[in-house]
């Protein structure tokens, strides 16, 4: 179930329920990875967009618009900036979800996973 803290202007899910998220819609959603490169290469959600964190406002134009977006990091940290950032360039919050427990919780609960550069 997703929760949301006060004043924080997404969501914020666990490993397991991000990716309910993704099977329920799997056309209406996408998932960001917002690690750095030598960590994406370690094993990352499949089918999920690299933008490491640093470079998302030059990028946010990679974010499509009017979709779920699951921001995922390796501890929540990060994803939880860049829903923040995301929501303050103009994203709906309602659409904005932080996997808090991270890639290695969502790699440890066998959730489809990809590794080096494959998408």
């Amino acid at each position: 179930m997703p929760r949301q803290d006060p004043g924080e202007p997404y969501f914020r899910v666990d490993s397991s329920e991000g990716r309910s998220i993704l099977d329920a819609d799997p056309d209406g959603t996408v998932v960001i990875d917002v690690r750095r490169d030598d960590e994406w290469v370690t094993g990352h959600v499949a089918g999920a967009v690299h933008i490491p964190v640093d470079d998302l406002t030059d990028r946010i134009d990679e974010i499509p618009t009017g979709k779920k977006v699951l921001f995922i990091c390796a501890a929540g940290v990060r994803s939880g900036l860049a829903c923040e950032m995301a929501a303050a360039l103009g994203f709906d919050p309602e659409n904005l979800i932080n996997i808090e427990d991270g890639t290695p919780a969502w790699i440890a609960g066998g959730h489809p996973t990809s590794y080096g550069n494959d998408a």
